[in-house]
């Protein structure tokens, strides 16, 4: 009978199945409503990172078992890969509107939100480090992760809480109404486009 843990991996893995990563092709179906594939993005993101925490609680009650670290491989791929996409998404379709528009308020808002993808790129480049020493562990002498390296996994995905909220409660619904039928026909292209998938068209 397969374990929680085994069924938590295949859960995450499948959600990344739709987002272009090394050997897979993604379909375009989805890419047609880009704020609908954007939303799904962010669950893609707090599935991951829910994959990372309990990744740190099998670290502490299996050790550095194949299980971790594909887990941590899993975690990798997807901001490596997926991630940068998407905030290339809102950086290029969703806020340049939402600056440009009368709002005071939401232009502080999304300058915030450009802020926070900063501050993830810098993130990142800690975590993968710890996550990579997972990947590459051994059983046999596997030590526990150092307070630092647990702290970095930890600011990671509290980086994303607050910034996943703001985009879905306020900030897609204001760019989703900015945008035109042709605009938003664009930004699916151009999101296709940079993932190697084929249009329709």
């Amino acid at each position: 009978m397969p374990s929680r843990w085994a069924d938590m991996r295949h859960a995450a893995r499948a959600t990344t199945r739709p987002v272009s990563l090394p050997g897979h092709r993604a379909p375009a179906a989805g890419f047609e409503e880009p704020f609908a594939m954007l939303a799904t993005c962010h669950d893609r993101v707090e599935r991951m990172l829910n994959l990372q925490g309990k990744l740190q609680q099998h670290l502490l009650d299996k050790g550095c078992d194949e299980p971790a670290r594909q887990a941590a491989r899993d975690v990798m791929r997807y901001f490596d890969i997926a991630a940068p996409l998407h905030h290339q998404d809102e950086e290029l379709h969703v806020f340049p509107p939402l600056l440009a528009g009368p709002d005071a308020a939401l232009r502080a808002l999304v300058q915030r939100l450009m802020q926070d993808h900063r501050q993830m790129e810098h993130a990142w480049a800690e975590t993968r480090r710890t996550l990579l020493a997972i990947a590459e562990g051994a059983e046999s002498g596997w030590m526990p992760l150092t307070p630092a390296q647990a702290e970095a996994l930890n600011q990671f995905a509290a980086l994303y809480q607050q910034h996943l909220a703001d985009e879905d409660r306020v900030v897609y619904p204001a760019a989703r109404d900015n945008l035109s039928p042709a605009a938003l026909a664009a930004m699916s292209e151009d999101m296709m486009q940079r993932r190697g998938v084929a249009s329709k068209k």
